[in-house]
Parts: structure tokens; C-alpha cells; sequence
């Protein structure tokens, strides 16, 4: 395979960086609550969290980052993240207890929320580090046994693998003991099944924006070489 020319520009690649990012900020604060709905027809309510309405659209940009840029940017992308969420978290608690201001009545609202944050930081951290650098190695593996048919399958095969370890990673750390037994159960299969049901539905999404972001690269194995891939 070509190697990537260090000379050209990668145009998309920062965007794509700091949306996989943002998208993973927001998801760890709107994780803070849990969401439970009722459509009558099933015998207990689908229990999940606020993070899952954004949340699966990191893995879609993860899928996005290894296919076109390889592991070792994809890789980067998500340590990135890593870093950003864990500011983001000593930001919250530093606020959190700082003496509150004249006027101010929201303290105590403040602490119930993004008080929570640390652990569903911790949890996601754990989570999403293991489960997107599973989801971009697996990807990329899969690309580099197979060549560049069967897309579907290594976007795919990916994400059961690394939504797979992510949910129950998060899932444990951040709500186990606040939910348990069969309502935690309930939580992680939710959580998983949906979690996959978007990424696939979103697969007719996902291959027309790989196109794109390829050919705006100028290569068609823009990024690194596959002897790199999972280096």
C-alpha cells in the first residue's frame, strides 16, 4: 500500500477530531441521568441513560477515523479524548467545591448533577478507552486480512466487539449500586442493543461519508500504510 505523503494536508482530519471529542464530552454529562420509557407493550420500562442519545456516533467517527486515517491516528484521536474528559472532570469538581457566590441557590442542585460526573467520567473513561481502541483495532485488523471489500463488515464486527466491553465496563462502574438486579440487567442489554442498532442503521450514512472524507484526502487509503494499521 502507498504510504501517506506527509507533505499534503490532512483536511478533515481535525474536524472529525474535535466533533469525536465534543460528542464525547456531551455524553458524559448527559449520562448523569437515567432515562426510563414505558410504551406499555413490554413487562418493565427500557432503562437507559442520557449519553446513549449521542454517545454512538463517537463510535461512527471512530469507525470514520480508522478506516480512512489507521489505528495509530484513530488511536491518537481517542487518548485525545481521554485527556479532555478528565480535565473536564477535574473542572466540574474544583467548581463543585469552591464557596458559592451571593445569591446563588443552586448549589445543591450543581453537586446532584455534575457532581455525579467524576464517576461517570471514571466509567466512561474505562469504558470508551478499552472499547474504541477494540472497535478501531478490530476494524482495522479485519481491513488488513480482507482488503478494502466488505466495508460493512468491518464497521460492523467492530462495534459488537467494542460496544460490547464499553457498555458493561460503563455500565458497571457508573450505575451498579444505584441500579441493580434485574433493572441493571435491563440496563446494560438496553444500552448494547441500542448502542449497535444506531451504528447500523447509520451505516448508509457512515459509507458515503468515508467516501467523502477519502476523496477529499486525495488518496484512497488516505492516513497511514495497512502494514502500519495495527501496529
Amino acid at each position: 500500500m502507498p504510504e501517506h505523503d506527509v507533505t499534503r494536508p490532512l483536511r478533515a482530519f481535525d474536524v472529525i477530531a474535535v466533533l469525536f471529542v465534543a460528542f464525547l464530552l456531551i455524553s458524559n454529562i448527559a449520562a448523569t441521568k437515567l432515562i426510563a420509557l414505558d410504551f406499555g407493550v413490554l413487562p418493565t420500562p427500557l432503562i437507559f441513560d442520557g449519553g446513549a442519545v449521542l454517545f454512538p456516533l463517537t463510535y461512527v467517527l471512530g469507525d470514520v477515523l480508522s478506516e480512512v486515517y489507521g489505528f495509530r491516528r484513530a488511536r491518537r484521536v481517542i487518548v485525545l479524548g481521554f485527556a479532555v474528559s478528565i480535565l473536564a472532570s477535574l473542572i466540574f469538581w474544583l467548581v463543585q467545591i469552591a464557596p458559592p457566590g451571593p445569591g446563588y441557590g443552586n448549589q445543591a442542585a450543581f453537586e446532584a448533577v455534575l457532581g455525579f460526573v467524576p464517576r461517570i467520567v471514571a466509567a466512561s473513561l474505562a469504558g470508551y478507552l478499552v472499547g474504541q481502541l477494540l472497535n478501531s483495532w478490530v476494524l482495522v485488523w479485519i481491513k488488513r486480512t480482507w482488503g478494502e471489500e466488505r466495508l460493512w463488515v468491518r464497521l460492523i464486527g467492530s462495534t459488537l466487539v467494542g460496544e460490547a466491553v464499553d457498555t458493561v465496563v460503563f455500565c458497571t462502574i457508573a450505575f451498579y449500586g444505584v441500579i441493580t438486579g434485574a433493572d441493571f440487567l435491563n440496563y446494560v442489554l438496553v444500552g448494547y442493543v441500542y448502542k449497535v442498532s444506531v451504528e447500523v442503521l447509520m451505516l448508509p450514512v457512515t459509507y458515503p461519508v468515508i467516501g467523502w472524507v477519502k476523496r477529499v484526502e486525495g488518496q484512497p487509503h488516505a492516513g497511514v500504510r495497512e502494514s502500519e494499521g495495527v501496529a
